[in-house]
């Protein structure tokens, strides 16, 4: 399933160079995929509720192109890696108006019990593993 989500960059988020700065991409990575779960049924406060967590464990960005205060980019999150114990989401982010690839980017996450204890999601919980693995293989 393709989820693409828009993004306007505010003034606030950028540097003394007029770009934004490079800590903000990490929040626009995270704002994207909580989005994207969101619109999928996967929300999580559903996730908490059911006794998880997924906590970010890597994240690598690469840095190809600027863009500054009232620029829109486009971000779209896709799992390249799951397993139900770990995930990779891999982010396709351009600048809307130009095309021009911004970063390239990826995180790495694992599932966790409230007591931030690994668990295998697909041996604890069918709902929440099935819809990963279903965004996984579209």
């Amino acid at each position: 399933m393709e989820f693409i989500y828009t993004r306007k960059i505010n003034y606030y988020e950028t540097d003394r160079m007029g770009v934004v700065h490079h800590s903000n991409y990490i929040r626009f990575l995270e704002e994207s995929r909580s989005y994207w779960m969101e619109k999928v049924g996967l929300p999580m406060a559903l996730v908490e509720e059911r006794g998880y967590t997924i906590p970010t464990i890597e994240v690598n960005c690469k840095y190809k192109y600027h863009v500054t205060c009232g620029d829109e980019i486009t971000i779209e999150p896709k799992i390249t890696e799951y397993n139900g114990v770990k995930m990779t989401v891999t982010y396709k982010v351009l600048d809307k108006k130009t095309g021009n690839t911004v970063i390239e980017a990826y995180t790495k996450h694992c599932f966790t019990n409230r007591d931030l204890k690994p668990v295998n999601i697909k041996k604890c919980d069918d709902l929440i593993y099935d819809k990963f693995e279903k965004l996984y293989l579209d």
